[in-house]
């Protein structure tokens, strides 16, 4: 799949709590900025897909957990500046973060993705930076998630022109 990074770009992703918890995945890419760094459950929409479903699939690839998105945490724009050095490009991905419920048994995960899942606290995530997390707007993320902001799921909508 070609990627082109001259305007911005649709991404889903969620937000998954257990316990107090906050669910990370590990880059597991070799090389790049972002290679080892810890994100949240995430990736591209792709053209055509509903945004609900790709969100349910990125979760199942990326922590090996069935996912049900019940309402969306957010809608965050990131300004990648720090990106520039590595690939001559600024990178801005507009994500729209999905919360939700998971199912009690993890099963595999892409390991070509991802490295590891771990559940981090969030004064864990709070004390993270660039060099720890692949977006820093995760520390965002966290923080509306515990102060409980939380939108209907039908704020999106997903058509088909036929």
């Amino acid at each position: 799949m070609v990627r082109v990074f001259t305007q911005t770009y649709g991404v889903v992703g969620a937000i998954i709590e257990k316990d107090g918890k906050i669910l990370l995945v590990k880059e597991s890419v070799e090389k790049g900025p972002d290679a080892g760094k810890w994100n949240n459950p995430s990736g591209w929409v792709h053209v055509g897909e509903n945004p609900i479903e790709e969100v349910k699939r990125e979760v199942k690839e990326e922590t090996g957990f069935d996912f049900t998105p019940t309402h969306i945490l957010g809608i965050y724009s990131i300004f990648r500046k720090d990106l520039i050095k590595d690939f001559e490009q600024i990178r801005h991905p507009i994500r729209v973060i999905f919360i939700g419920k998971i199912n009690k048994h993890q099963g595999q995960f892409k390991k070509e993705e991802i490295a590891e899942t771990k559940w981090f606290s969030p004064e864990e995530i709070k004390k993270m930076d660039s060099n720890n997390l692949r977006h820093i707007d995760i520390k965002t993320m966290v923080k509306d998630y515990f102060a409980g902001k939380k939108y209907p799921i039908e704020l999106l909508t997903h058509t088909i022109s036929e």
